[in-house]
């Protein structure tokens, strides 16, 4: 089976920090190897792969601001749908705007849906509905207008993350952007209320929101710590006595989410979006609807066993079963490509 496996441009693929699309994408493509597929991958020049790389584009436009994303991403659609007949499936992890190459070519398309930005891109999937397969992160983020083939949680390399079973410090742990979708000022609050240091680390993507309501606060007990890497992330990650995702949109995945569990750390999330798609309430974490409720959930966090934090990734969310769910799904396809998507 001939796989092309379309990678978003902002990042390299996989990233070297920020970038879950891109290090989603590269999870699917080495473990779809793995298994026997040949994959191609379009994506940055800067990418790596073991399969084969396709890439016009010298950088991802997020790591080099020179690069104009309009054009590039132009040039980078042109590139993989141009040569669409020499593959069985174009694997879309693009967003929706490849959905308007689809009628041009006979090859299928599946389009996983990382989340929706906002309603003004329905109109987009809708009109392609009846013509490509959609994949959901989460059964919390499918919208009833469209038809989906599956859902296929995302899932990581659990080998590169540590189980800690004792941590050896007493802080709590915000890790995402900042943003505020992410909650960063509400951990700021829980951690204040709870009396417990928190470490924080993340992109910036709002220095606004950044500079008002996370700036100040920092200090000996409120620490930003930048963006980290594999090896600084796992120490971090697993030395925490819980991961804080308070957040205030409803997210179609939570792949900070799963990486703490990875390392043995509990979350304790608000109730919003596939959080309970990810988590048990009061196994491996707590589900909370408000800051309250999340403060008096930190004081309950001995009450939990670590082990199931880690157990619950290995059996639901690792790159290895994200693969084979995948590949059901591009047999069940091809099996297909010749009844349902006639028009």
């Amino acid at each position: 089976m001939k796989i092309a496996m379309l990678s978003p441009i902002a990042w390299r693929t996989p990233p070297r920090d920020y970038g879950p699309w891109e290090r989603i994408t590269s999870l699917l493509t080495e473990e779809l190897i793995k298994e026997g597929l040949e994959v191609t991958l379009f994506a940055t020049k800067e990418s790596q792969t073991k399969g084969k790389l396709e890439a016009v584009c010298p950088k991802g436009y997020e790591e080099d601001k020179r690069i104009n994303p309009k054009v590039w991403e132009c040039l980078h659609l042109a590139n993989c749908f141009e040569k669409a007949s020499h593959f069985d499936i174009i694997h879309n992890q693009f967003d929706f705007l490849p959905l308007s190459y689809s009628k041009l070519i006979s090859t299928p398309l599946i389009t996983t849906i990382h989340g929706f930005s906002s309603p003004g891109i329905l109109p987009v999937y809708k009109k392609y509905n009846n013509h490509v397969y959609y994949v959901s992160i989460s059964n919390a983020d499918r919208v009833r207008e469209l038809d989906y083939i599956a859902t296929v949680y995302h899932g990581i390399d659990i080998k590169k993350f540590s189980y800690i079973e004792n941590p050896s410090s007493d802080y709590l742990l915000f890790y995402g952007r900042f943003h505020h979708d992410k909650g960063a000022k509400e951990a700021i609050q829980i951690a204040k209320q709870a009396n417990k240091k928190l470490i924080m680390a993340g992109i910036i993507q709002d220095e606004n929101y950044f500079n008002k309501h996370i700036k100040p606060n920092l200090d000996n007990n409120i620490q930003y710590i930048g963006t980290i890497g594999p090896e600084k992330r796992n120490k971090i990650l697993g030395n925490a006595l819980a991961l804080l995702h308070p957040i205030n949109f409803a997210e179609p995945f939570g792949l900070s989410v799963i990486e703490a569990m990875a390392c043995g750390t509990p979350v304790i999330a608000f109730n919003k979006g596939s959080m309970p798609e990810l988590l048990t309430d009061k196994t491996n974490g707590f589900l909370v609807n408000t800051i309250k409720e999340a403060v008096s959930a930190v004081s309950k966090l001995h009450t939990l066993d670590r082990t199931q934090c880690r157990k619950n990734v290995v059996d639901n969310f690792t790159s290895k079963k994200m693969a084979k769910e995948y590949i059901k799904i591009y047999q069940k396809i091809l099996k297909q490509k010749k009844g349902k998507k006639n028009e």
